[in-house]
């Protein structure tokens, strides 16, 4: 499968594992609260990504959403809110995730570019 057009919607579909607190009646949603973190992710080969959300204390005072990336050759990422709506505390993790990943790509293309040093 190419990752053009649907390849975004491919890493989520694909590489996201539904953890603690969540169920399959729950992954549909899920996916469509989190589908535009996809193309963030589209630098790396979908099989080379993985991706887990979980949550602590659903629906609880307490509750917290936690989404985690690993991606090939960088350090894991991850992504928290305490927001007690679930909807919102999903929205604030992929924002976030989004931001971390884009400061990867961008360390990742500053790394590609920096220019050759050269011994005086």
């Amino acid at each position: 499968m190419s990752e053009t057009g649907n390849g975004s919607a491919h890493v989520l579909a694909e590489q996201l594992r539904l953890g603690a607190g969540f169920g399959q009646a729950d992954q549909s949603h899920v996916l469509e609260i989190l589908s535009s973190l996809g193309r963030h992710l589209a630098h790396w080969r979908a099989d080379r990504v993985d991706l887990e959300i979980s949550v602590k204390d659903r629906d609880g005072a307490e509750q917290k959403v936690t989404l985690e990336a690993w991606l090939p050759g960088r350090p894991s990422l991850v992504a928290t809110s305490a927001g007690r709506d679930l909807d919102h505390a999903l929205v604030e993790v992929r924002k976030e995730m989004i931001r971390q990943v884009e400061e990867e790509k961008a360390r990742l293309g500053a790394h590609k570019t920096r220019p050759a040093h050269r011994a005086g």
